[in-house]
């Protein structure tokens, strides 16, 4: 589909894009929370496979709820689809997400979110490359000011070195190379499986992976037996930190597209670094202030296009 400036379109097109942008920046918000709630959970002495197993486990009654909804649904997915939607759980929720938990252990919020907002490259790549999807000038110029200033706000970060950091990053490279194949082959599905019911599978199929996961690698009967803390901010990273913003990312895709989604999510950075400061009491130069606006910047130049892929 080509692309059209907004200010060329209706009313209600400038209406409904806009409204699609701005429910992928909130989903980014609230997504990118997550690494500042792992890293509190990580100081109450939990690792990376109980967080992941805690987090689905308490969001999956939400996405079994939404997929009983939505099963007897016309069209009902073939199977060939459903299989695809199981595949896709795993590799953009089971595999992202886990790796992504790793890396945190290694690295800090602020360059976990500079590593997985490398995600709009590689979807826009992908989409080069296997669907002939073309980018526009003013989607590459948004780009190139939110990566510079995504470079600007976390280059303290990418320089402190050190072989842990070189690990994490790598961890965590993985998680955006994983999200992006799946922001890319979900908009390809949506219109056929429809998006509650997508959501609501691949997430399913996530929990269980991450499930058989625990109990191969711990005595189960253990998950249950967390601090209160631990399960108070399980309960936030299942519900604000990934059942909304997958629902929100997932109509804002419907709305605008995988890469106009995916590029609006740059704002995760910015909110990211703002958490950390307040809660993690991560610091918050001039330099970072000054990539902010390069952000937001970018994102304003984003909204002058309806999507479209």
């Amino acid at each position: 589909m080509s692309q059209t400036p907004i200010r060329a379109a209706s009313p209600h097109a400038r209406r409904y894009y806009m409204g699609g942008l701005a429910l992928a920046v909130l989903g980014a918000v609230f997504f990118s929370a997550k690494a500042i709630v792992a890293k509190l959970l990580y100081r109450e002495g939990i690792d990376a496979v109980t967080l992941l197993a805690l987090r689905m486990l308490l969001s999956v009654p939400f996405f079994l709820l939404i997929a009983a909804w939505t099963w007897a649904q016309r069209p009902r997915p073939s199977w060939r689809d459903a299989l695809h939607v199981m595949a896709l759980g795993l590799l953009g929720y089971y595999a992202a997400s886990i790796l992504d938990f790793l890396g945190l252990q290694y690295i800090t919020a602020g360059l976990e979110r500079l590593i997985l907002f490398l995600t709009p490259t590689f979807v826009l790549l992908l989409g080069m490359l296997f669907f002939q999807r073309q980018v526009t000038r003013l989607q590459w110029c948004s780009m190139a000011f939110a990566y510079a200033g995504i470079v600007l706000v976390f280059w303290h970060d990418l320089s402190l070195g050190g072989d842990s950091v070189v690990l994490g990053a790598g961890l965590v490279f993985g998680a955006a190379v994983s999200y992006a194949i799946y922001l890319l082959l979900s908009g390809e599905l949506v219109a056929r499986v429809g998006t509650l019911r997508l959501v609501s599978l691949a997430l399913i199929a996530c929990c269980i992976a991450s499930l058989l996961q625990y109990a191969l690698l711990r005595p189960f009967p253990t998950l249950f037996t967390q601090s209160a803390a631990v399960w108070q901010l399980s309960l936030v990273n299942a519900t604000v930190c990934t059942v909304l913003p997958v629902f929100l990312t997932m109509f804002a895709i419907a709305r605008i597209g995988a890469g106009p989604a995916a590029q609006a999510g740059m704002m995760g950075p910015v909110s990211t670094l703002g958490l950390a400061w307040w809660i993690l009491d991560e610091p918050f130069s001039g330099v970072q202030l000054a990539g902010t606006g390069l952000v937001l910047a970018g994102i304003l130049l984003l909204s002058l296009y309806r999507g479209g892929d």
